[in-house]
């Protein structure tokens, strides 16, 4: 597998950032913060990797938008009163990024945070300079549309059978099969590698790191 691909995909909360826990927590309070029904942690673990307006619609079906929109400002309001750092990435994955890198590999992120806080997140992490492209859902299609990825792939100029995506959510999973690539599963995130083998990916791995003596 180690020359099999030239282009990796990572998505990040939840595969790069250990937020999953930290999400459901926003969410739940979102909901309770506009006395709307407060999702059950599965209910709102299952909505980790859309984006944000396809989340909130998806936990609270028939909200108005002034609904919606009220949702996302006590999600945004709350999420922030927890600063990100590097020590909120996963154990190993700066090193395996350092690694993946240095072999020549095209790295790119595609994630259903919005543009700012995809930016945010890099720049608080010291991530940012490892990445050749990223793509966030507020400037393209919500996965499980794969649009993100054929603009990542255009942009690098890697085709399909060069590019891997690396998630730790079912739409992770399914937004690479609607592109045409393959994948692997890791569970460290939003489900678990029960629910994401169903998908038949490539490979699943307990934790991001373990892609390091596969692909180095």
């Amino acid at each position: 597998m180690k020359q099999r691909f030239d282009l990796l995909v990572f998505d990040w909360d939840g595969t790069l950032f250990d937020s999953i826990g930290w999400i459901v927590e926003c969410l739940q309070y979102a909901t309770k913060a506009a006395d709307l029904p407060v999702p059950s942690d599965a209910l709102a673990k299952s909505v980790i990797g859309l984006s944000i307006q396809a989340a909130m619609d998806a936990i609270c079906p028939g909200s108005t938008q002034a609904q919606v929109d009220t949702l996302v400002g006590h999600y945004r309001e709350h999420y922030h009163t927890r600063p990100t750092t590097v020590d909120g990435l996963f154990q190993g994955v700066p090193e395996l990024l350092d690694a993946l890198r240095a072999r020549g590999y095209r790295l790119a992120v595609a994630t259903g945070k919005n543009r700012n806080g995809l930016n945010h997140a890099l720049a608080a992490t010291g991530m940012g300079s490892l990445f050749h492209a990223t793509r966030c859902a507020d400037e393209t299609a919500s996965k499980p549309h794969p649009k993100m990825l054929f603009q990542l792939m255009d942009e690098l100029a890697i085709p399909p059978g060069r590019t891997l995506m690396i998630g730790d959510s079912l739409h992770d999973l399914r937004m690479a099969d609607n592109a045409g690539i393959a994948a692997i599963a890791v569970g460290c995130g939003a489900n678990t590698l029960d629910e994401l083998a169903e998908l038949k990916p490539l490979l699943c791995l307990e934790t991001t790191r373990e892609l390091l003596p596969l692909l180095t």
